[in-house]
């Protein structure tokens, strides 16, 4: 269809994105993956979290495989290996976050989750001030340590299990963008997924997986933790600079701490909301300095011309 005899509706639903400014893409993206959270773990009491995770799957996985439509054809045994993973990833980093949600705060959750991407940043460089944004997370681990013995041990356990997990499918993220086009390898992994997490989210789901009004819900769950920060993020991210888009995604903890306090009545301590801000700063600190070794990575590439000032 040309841009001429497309649809009103489909212009005025770009332009009204386009209006909004891409720092409240991000801010809505985020707010909008926690309330998923929250909303989950209002679930879990009549839903497991293994049968929740699998509704949050197989929404995502439908909508993208509706919207992709990712091609099959003169795939690679590698490509087919590398995506699988990524599923596997994808499954497993959805599964233990769940099971941690469960169990212990989300803020809580969320901020130890988010050591696996942090650990990423810092080992993949060679500045001494990544020393310092170790040296953060590690005061963050130490604060939630103080606190520990009032949480579930086991949930302490599935929130690390996800942060290995999440550190996982960041590579085969990597991995997979290089071998499939566009959104193509996620709707892949997400399918793997999907069936992955079948046999363990039937069962536990039961026959409530029957009940419409519990099914709406979980299908809620997916549209709100995946399908809707994903288009807001992929739109955002064409007017934002990748570096501040990175440290926007650092507030995460904080999102699911908040989250956590309005829907689920849940209080930190004030230790952990040092955790919190400890893991936050640390997180955007480590953004900023990779864009800056990156920017510098690029300006030192042979044949690139230097830049004047002035």
């Amino acid at each position: 269809m040309s841009p001429r005899t497309a649809p009103a509706s489909t212009f005025s639903l770009r332009t009204a994105a386009e209006a909004i400014p891409p720092t409240w893409l991000v801010m809505v993206g985020i707010i909008s993956v926690q309330t998923g959270a929250g909303v989950a773990k209002n679930l879990f009491e009549v839903l497991p979290p293994a049968a929740v995770v699998w509704l949050r799957l197989l929404t995502s996985a439908v909508l993208l495989v509706l919207v992709v439509r990712p091609v099959l054809r003169a795939r690679t045994r590698g490509d087919w290996m590398v995506v699988v993973g990524y599923g596997v990833a994808l499954a497993s980093m959805n599964l233990f976050i769940y099971q941690a949600f469960a169990r212990i705060p989300l803020g809580i959750a969320v901020t130890i989750e988010y050591l696996g991407p942090l650990a990423i940043a810092i080992l993949g460089s060679r500045r001494r001030i990544d020393l310092l944004w170790a040296g953060l997370a590690g005061l963050g681990v130490v604060a939630l340590g103080l606190e520990s013995g009032e949480m579930d041990p086991l949930g302490i356990v599935f929130a690390v299990l996800a942060a290995a997990a999440w550190a996982g499918y960041i590579l085969l993220s990597a991995a997979t963008g290089s071998r499939f086009s566009g959104a193509s390898g996620l709707a892949i992994a997400s399918v793997v997924g999907v069936v992955l997490m079948a046999p363990l989210g039937v069962a536990e789901g039961g026959t409530a997986l029957l009940d419409p009004r519990l099914l709406a819900f979980g299908l809620a769950v997916g549209v709100l933790s995946s399908v809707v920060p994903y288009s807001l993020e992929l739109s955002a991210l064409r007017r934002m600079p990748p570096r501040v888009f990175g440290v926007l995604m650092s507030l995460q903890p904080a999102a699911a701490a908040l989250v956590g306090l309005v829907l689920l009545g849940e209080l930190l301590t004030v230790w952990q909301w040092l955790a919190v801000a400890c893991v936050i700063a640390a997180s955007a600190g480590s953004t900023r300095t990779s864009a800056g070794r990156e920017r510098e990575d690029a300006e030192a590439r042979p044949g690139r011309r230097p830049r004047r000032d002035g």
